[in-house]
């Protein structure tokens, strides 16, 4: 399970301790070691054999369209829809959940993706429960230990 984030360390930890509850592996690049490796190579490496990504769209930078320059709205960071976009690319969609906090900005264009808000009542825990139900994200990982 790959976690994707931004600066908000209390939901990255509060994510991969519920994902490590349920008995999965949570992923989070900054916790891996790679020593001297460039953070692409890094990424890569311990995305290749994932079935599920967490996509943390946290409040961490503003942002707004030319023709709105005035109104800023807070937006994840950049490398957080670089590496969605990476895993649009990898995984299905039902692979993919996107975990939000409610005042950030969620990208356009991609309908069809799992959108879990992340509440302050831990709330969240049940539904990316489900969205990781959904799809068969247990039966993937039974195949993936039989070979």
């Amino acid at each position: 399970m790959f976690t994707v984030h931004g600066h908000d360390e209390a939901a990255k930890h509060a994510v991969a301790r519920f994902i490590e509850r349920l008995g999965l592996e949570a992923i989070i690049l900054d916790e891996q070691s790679g020593g001297l490796q460039a953070i692409i190579d890094k990424f890569e490496e311990q995305a290749e054999d994932i079935v599920f990504a967490i996509i943390l769209l946290t409040p961490d930078d503003v942002g707004a369209a030319k023709a709105k320059q005035n109104e800023f709205q807070p937006r994840a960071r950049q490398n957080v829809i670089l590496e969605l976009g990476y895993f649009i690319g990898k995984l299905d969609r039902n692979q993919i959940c996107l975990l939000y906090k409610e005042s950030v900005e969620l990208p356009s264009d991609i309908s069809g993706l799992s959108y879990v808000l992340m509440d302050d009542h831990d709330g969240w825990q049940l539904k990316l429960t489900r969205e990781m139900k959904n799809a068969k994200l247990l039966l993937m990982l039974i195949n993936f230990y039989r070979r």
